[in-house]
């Protein structure tokens, strides 16, 4: 306990007590101590204003909707909404004004607080005292004493027991009037952020009530509470909310910051469970741990029949579906959420009237059976029929649902009556059953392929199976005056894809070999300058894996044509995929260069000799490696330049040649022995030449 210090003489209090003189005195004089002083009544008057002003400005907000709301309750999905925040809908005028809140034993007194010391006895007396700026209250006869710090129990007891030094034979209640203001700020991801003036009796709740509590893109669940820069408390609502445990409710302070971080992961859960909403997830949450925070199962819930779906590369996707009597048995079995994660609880008394009809129909669909729509061919009927690649297949899926669990069955089914109009006996489905018509192996009729560039008839043309590159070109009428048919560009989608898991691979590799040995290096480094050099050897790398990364693939496919005669019947007379692209440039007349020269560009084609074009452009570079240049054909191979000592590749119109860059002048790049041939590869896959720095 605080010492109390008195700062006037008293002795003269006793000898003045038995003649009564006190007690007149206090009878005909005015109490100066009853009158409450202008500041106190300002500052009352601006917090009623503030609250009730507030709720007609809350009132006017408009109302929140989130994305992730509206991403479950789409394509006729469930509407739920986030938990807890319509807690904070009701404005703080709805409760009882903090002024009329009993003061706890642990309030602590300080400076702007009014005490209330009643006297009775031979004198009667009140005196309303306010704790000056310095903590002190002034008590007639008595003198200073010091209140500021101390809580609202060691106020009754210090008071009590230094009034009843001066005055004998009187009873004495020591109370709270009233109370001081406090502000706090409320920042983050609050509804209406900013600085509050407020009761200091007020805690974290209240206060969030102030400010209309956190915004739906704020956590529910880590309410944060910072008192001169440092965290002293973390409040999780849904402990009040779910359990109605409040012990976490900190106390405020003057000065004190309320923090709503972003909100955590979310998953939504509908159907029948008690409170079907969308719940903050804390790290290791799981099933059966959302289900509970939903209040558990409802009454008409099918307790072990539940679906969820989940995100998986930019996509909501089925993810679980089945019976949970095994998880509520097993602990090990049950499910950990995911961020976006959406389950459904299943009724026992729901039951879907429609049948599901999938694959080769017209109108793939759910469609409704009376009790003369209940056989399998009315049902396709209504789904538009069969389509001509159908099979004479259907699988049927049946569920069937049951205190015991979910029992799945699959029929095969022979639907070969519907292709020729043979009367069949009727088989009869059941709500929830899934049809699928199975399509035939090849499912298209035929396949779509483009020609462009120098043909006569350029076009989209349908190719029929087995068909192959010459047959398409003979019926696009062959090549035009202008074409260059050596620089056919032929693009694939399947080797489009292949190429592209290539570049990742390189990437990978690279990435691998360059950032681990270059880490290793970091951590032996024995002085700021080498740290510092590693550390740009490191940001290097990256950007250069980074860059590697980004490049597509074009999925062009090295084809050989020379003529329509030699083609045909040779290895480069390929048969047609769908989406195929075949583009017949014109004759070029120019050869580029490319790669550590003076000069890159394009230049007329003179010569067969890749030094000359070279020389054209302003040669190669100090930090070029002529050893290493390769030559980009037009027809999309590559081939190195000089080929032995003597003899080197002959250059075309419309080839690229490239000098690589000598790649030991860039320390990091002397560990990769086969960079020019990793540069080649990515020019054959990419289609084009690249540069990666």
């Amino acid at each position: 306990m605080k010492t109390i210090s008195l700062l006037l003489g008293l002795a003269f209090l006793p000898n003045l007590f038995p003649s009564g003189a006190f007690a007149q005195d206090m009878g005909n004089a005015p109490n100066p101590f009853q009158i409450e002083t202008k500041r106190d009544q300002y500052v009352k008057t601006d917090v009623q204003s503030a609250r009730k002003a507030l709720p007609a400005e809350r009132a006017a907000l408009p109302p929140e909707t989130s994305a992730y709301e509206t991403f479950v309750s789409r394509d006729e999905g469930p509407e739920i909404n986030q938990f807890g925040y319509d807690f904070f809908n009701k404005a703080p005028s709805t409760f009882a004004p903090a002024d009329n809140v009993p003061v706890t034993s642990d309030y602590v007194v300080g400076p702007g607080d009014e005490i209330v010391i009643s006297i009775w006895g031979k004198v009667d007396a009140r005196f309303a005292l306010e704790v000056s700026r310095d903590g002190n209250i002034s008590i007639p006869k008595v003198g200073l004493v010091n209140v500021s710090g101390l809580t609202f129990s060691e106020l009754k007891e210090a008071l009590g027991k230094e009034i009843a030094k001066y005055y004998t034979d009187l009873n004495v209640n020591i109370g709270m009037g009233s109370l001081r203001s406090i502000r706090v700020y409320i920042v983050g991801n609050a509804r209406v952020p900013g600085a509050y003036t407020i009761s200091a009796l007020s805690t974290m709740v209240t206060a969030l009530f102030e400010a209309g509590g956190p915004s739906k893109t704020g956590s529910m669940r880590n309410i944060q509470l910072k008192r001169n820069g440092k965290l002293v408390s973390t409040l999780d609502l849904y402990e009040l909310l779910l359990k109605g445990d409040k012990s976490r409710d900190a106390r405020l302070v003057n000065e004190d910051v309320i923090f709503i971080p972003p909100v955590g992961p979310l998953a939504g859960i509908s159907g029948d469970v008690k409170t079907p909403a969308i719940y903050e997830l804390k790290d290791g949450d799981s099933l059966t741990d959302l289900i509970a925070m939903a209040g558990g199962f409802a009454t008409t819930a099918f307790r072990g029949s539940v679906a969820m779906r989940r995100i998986f590369d930019h996509r909501f996707r089925d993810f679980y579906a089945g019976d949970l009597s095994e998880v509520y048995e097993d602990k090990s079995k049950d499910l950990r959420l995911s961020d976006g994660d959406l389950v459904k609880v299943f009724s026992i008394i729901e039951q879907d009237s429609a049948v599901n009809v999938a694959g080769a129909v017209a109108y793939p669909g759910k469609f409704g059976i009376d009790k003369d729509k209940t056989r399998l061919q009315d049902v396709i009927k209504l789904a538009g029929g069969l389509l001509p690649y159908a099979s004479n297949e259907a699988e049927l899926t049946r569920v069937k649902l049951s205190m015991a669990g979910v029992r799945t069955e699959r029929f095969v089914m022979d639907i070969s009556y519907l292709h020729t109009g043979a009367e069949m006996p009727p088989f009869l489905l059941d709500p929830n059953d899934h049809i699928m018509v199975k399509p035939i192996s090849e499912r298209k009729l035929y396949k779509m392929v483009k020609v462009d560039g120098e043909v006569r008839y350029p076009g989209v043309y349908t190719v029929k199976k087995g068909e192959q590159l010459s047959s398409i070109l003979e019926r696009a009428g062959g090549f035009t005056d202008n074409a260059y048919p050596r620089g056919i560009v032929f693009i694939r989608e399947s080797a489009r894809e292949q190429q592209q898991e290539n570049l990742a691979e390189i990437a990978q590799r690279l990435e691998k070999q360059l950032l681990v040995e270059g880490s290793a290096r970091m951590q032996t480094a024995l002085s700021a300058e080498e740290t510092a050099s590693g550390k740009a050897e490191m940001e290097a790398k990256e950007k250069f894996v980074a860059n590697l990364k980004q490049l597509k693939a074009q999925g062009r496919v090295y084809i050989k044509l020379n003529s329509m005669h030699s083609l045909k019947g040779s290895d480069y007379d390929i048969e047609l995929e769908e989406e195929d692209s075949i583009t017949i440039p014109a004759r070029s007349s120019v050869v580029n260069v490319a790669g550590a020269v003076m000069a890159q560009g394009s230049y007329i084609y003179s010569s067969s000799s890749y030094g000359s074009y070279v020389n054209l452009a302003g040669g190669y570079a100090d930090y070029s490696k002529p050893g290493k240049t390769f030559i980009l054909k037009a027809d999309g191979s590559a081939r190195k330049a000089r080929k032995c000592l003597f003899f080197s590749a002959s250059v075309e119109p419309g080839d690229t040649i490239v000098v690589p860059e000598r790649f030991d002048r860039i320390a990091w790049l002397r560990e990769i022995r086969d960079f020019t041939q990793i540069l080649m590869n990515v020019a054959l896959t990419a289609g084009v030449v690249i540069k990666v720095f």
